[in-house]
């Protein structure tokens, strides 16, 4: 009998925080990896060195600007070059900023909209072609906030309910080869820097959620693998790792 084919997945936005959990979790179940990163080399180059010393040649880094759209048949382009096939991709790289209503502007809703939904759409349209050949999947990222806004976000709260739109009608255009979903995070990590009215705000958002702790990183990866590996019965769903937030109100 010969050997099943490695799967590859390309990953956006792997350097750090949730990409990088979803990289790491992926490479250990078995996947090669097309990680993508901005600008976060000493991250990415770590993240590579970690997974080349677990599985040698398993990796292929891709540097990249998602919200150029010219780049995009690019990495897929790249990641057949290198592996031959591609059989998952996780939207995961994403902008994320205030926009209180009076203040915003048509640059803001440029910026996040271009990386929170043009580009995925826009790399799934790329990536369509090979992840039919190879009866693959997609999964989005998405947050709870797509179904749960929060105030003075708006344009990223839209952003990320047109990436859920496209998640269900993507699962439509690219069945029954391709699976599509999401996983729209909770309360996983939060932001950089936070101040005493942030730190008011995760307690609040803390004492609403039911199992009233944060979820983890591996927790949210996990969702991913097996949204790609395991879910070969669904498609065009939010599968929501939120310890019941959204559920609360």
């Amino acid at each position: 009998m010969a050997d099943r084919p490695v799967p590859v997945a390309l990953v956006t936005g792997s350097a750090h925080r949730l990409g990088n959990a979803i990289a790491r979790r992926l490479h250990a179940a078995g996947y090669d990896l097309a990680l993508h990163y901005r600008s976060e080399r000493p991250e990415l180059a770590a993240l590579v060195a970690d997974l080349e010393a677990a599985r040698p040649r398993s990796t292929l880094a891709l540097q990249a600007e998602l919200t150029d759209i010219a780049c995009l048949p690019q990495l897929v382009a790249q990641t057949i070059a290198r592996f031959g096939r591609l059989d998952a991709l996780v939207n995961n790289a994403s902008s994320y900023f205030a926009t209180p209503l009076g203040a915003a502007t048509a640059d803001d809703w440029d910026r996040l909209f271009a990386s929170n939904a043009r580009a995925p759409f826009f790399l799934i349209q790329a990536a369509a072609p090979h992840l039919r050949a190879a009866r693959g999947a997609v999964v989005n990222m998405t947050d709870i906030y797509a179904h749960h806004p929060r105030p003075d976000h708006a344009l990223y709260c839209m952003a990320k309910a047109a990436l859920e739109a496209a998640t269900r009608s993507l699962a439509l255009d690219l069945a029954p080869e391709v699976r599509v979903n999401s996983v729209a995070p909770g309360a996983i990590l939060w932001g950089d820097g936070a101040g005493d009215d942030d730190a008011l705000r995760q307690q609040s958002m803390l004492a609403r959620t039911p199992l009233a702790r944060t979820g983890t990183p591996d927790e949210v990866a996990g969702a991913v693998l097996w949204l790609l590996r395991d879910a070969t019965y669904l498609t065009g769903e939010s599968l929501r790792v939120d310890g019941g937030r959204l559920v609360a109100g």
